[in-house]
């Protein structure tokens, strides 16, 4: 029961920092490797904005603002100018530039240490404790959230639009760079949402975003790009996945296990459980 839910709660935070990624791409066709630092921001804002005597509601409040203001910064100074060059894959060192500087700013002006993050409800006791069902509820209001901002407003229509194809949205004059924007926007609330909602699982520490980066990704790859649904499940299975393995084996060996399964995985099914194989022209 321990794995499970501990498993459970873990696959949450990497499940929605996987649609976090997916949000970002399918209005801008970039792979953003941010999208674990501003998870991490989630837990070191959420925990400032508390202990400097802001109630949780409010802390919420001000920990999502601040992140969708640096899914904004992203855009602009890390994707955009990329976006106008021949060699638009130049994305995967500005990302990263950019994450790191974000990992290194916390690290300054917070701390190196892992800090502990304020009770949020108080309510629950060991496997029922709410740092393990508060993660769990962030990941499904995001992912439902998202599904009915999709299927049932204009705007959700015109990111899948633009996700679609790009070139013909622009053409029927669709505000693609405001689209875009929005969508990173949204991305940073996301993995600030579920930063605030895993702290206590997590605690505040500024690591966290490196680690998120890389097991928030496995989900996207491993459910298929751009599928919310994929991210989701394969999210969930990577959580109850480390888990099991920390138990079996432990220490870096569990991680040994993860990659391995990871790797047989993907040769078996190069474009993700929920992927489709692109057509090529030849």
């Amino acid at each position: 029961m321990s794995i499970l839910v501990s498993g459970l709660a873990l696959g949450s935070v990497y499940a929605t920092i996987g649609i976090s990624y997916n949000t970002m791409f399918q209005a801008s066709r970039v792979m953003s490797f941010t999208a674990g630092q501003v998870g991490m921001l989630g837990g070191v804002l959420g925990a400032a904005f508390m202990l400097h005597g802001l109630p949780p509601f409010l802390s919420l409040v001000a920990t999502l603002l601040c992140c969708a203001i640096v899914g904004l910064i992203v855009e602009f100074v890390a994707v955009r100018p990329v976006l106008a060059r021949i060699d638009q894959h130049l994305y995967v060192v500005s990302t990263l530039a950019f994450a790191i500087v974000i990992q290194q700013l916390v690290a300054i002006l917070w701390s190196t240490e892992p800090q502990p993050f304020p009770r949020l409800l108080g309510e629950g006791t060991g496997l029922a404790d709410e740092k393990y069902w508060l993660p769990m509820i962030a990941c499904a209001f995001v992912f439902v959230g998202l599904h009915l901002l999709l299927s049932y407003t204009l705007t959700g229509r015109a990111f899948l639009a633009v996700a679609e194809d790009t070139y013909l949205a622009r053409a029927l004059g669709l505000p693609e760079r405001g689209l875009r924007m929005a969508s990173f926007a949204l991305a940073g609330a996301i993995g600030g949402l579920i930063g605030f909602a895993s702290g206590q699982l997590l605690l505040a520490f500024f690591a966290n975003g490196a680690m998120l980066i890389v097991f928030g990704f496995i989900p996207v790859a491993l459910g298929g790009l751009g599928s919310a649904t994929g991210a989701l499940i394969a999210g969930l299975a990577l959580g109850l996945l480390q888990q099991t393995a920390n138990f079996l084996v432990g220490g870096v060996f569990s991680s040994i296990v993860v990659f391995s399964v990871f790797i047989l995985a993907m040769l078996l099914r190069p474009n993700g459980l929920f992927g489709d194989a692109r057509e090529r022209l030849v």
